[in-house]
């Protein structure tokens, strides 16, 4: 699974919202902050979310970043797909289809791959912010100890460079 450092910090930045969901809007630095974000990028991913209709943002003193809708009706599909695209290693579902269609001597292989992200996208498509923030019951455990003096993506499925395939 690839997702952007841009995904990642996208994930983390609704995580925060989510955690804080319900109460007052929070201020981009206070997002930043709490999840070890570079201010200025996180700027412009709380943009292209608040296009999206997933956050929105409210002017003033009082102002800042709130979800639109309940972390439990937000599903981690629909910010990785916003992001960084297809949410699966391996193409998209039709590419795989079809080759599996037109390459017959590769066709189990491919098959493998189409059951691969098929898993993949079944587990994000079923898994809400509230299930990895902790406001469900069927909550999956996280810690939420901040991640002091990481420079670097903490996962492997990172990839900094938005080129590779």
């Amino acid at each position: 699974m690839k997702i952007s450092q841009k995904g990642l910090y996208a994930l983390q930045a609704i995580m925060t919202l989510g955690r804080r969901y319900g109460n007052e809007t929070v201020k981009i630095r206070d997002i930043a902050m709490d999840s070890d974000l570079p201010e200025k990028f996180l700027e412009l991913i709380l943009l292209e979310l608040k296009n999206a209709r997933i956050v929105e943002s409210v002017r003033g003193a009082k102002g800042g970043y709130r979800l639109r809708r309940a972390p439990s009706e937000i599903k981690l599909s629909e910010i990785i797909r916003l992001v960084d695209g297809p949410l699966a290693p391996f193409g998209d579902a039709d590419q795989l289809r079809s080759l599996i269609v037109t390459d017959p001597d590769h066709r189990a292989l491919y098959g493998v791959f189409l059951e691969v992200r098929d898993a993949a996208a079944k587990i994000l498509e079923s898994t809400t912010v509230a299930d990895i923030v902790g406001d469900s019951s069927k909550s999956r455990k996280r810690s939420r100890t901040k991640k002091k003096g990481k420079k670097g993506p903490a996962l492997s499925i990172v990839h900094k460079d938005a080129d590779i395939n």
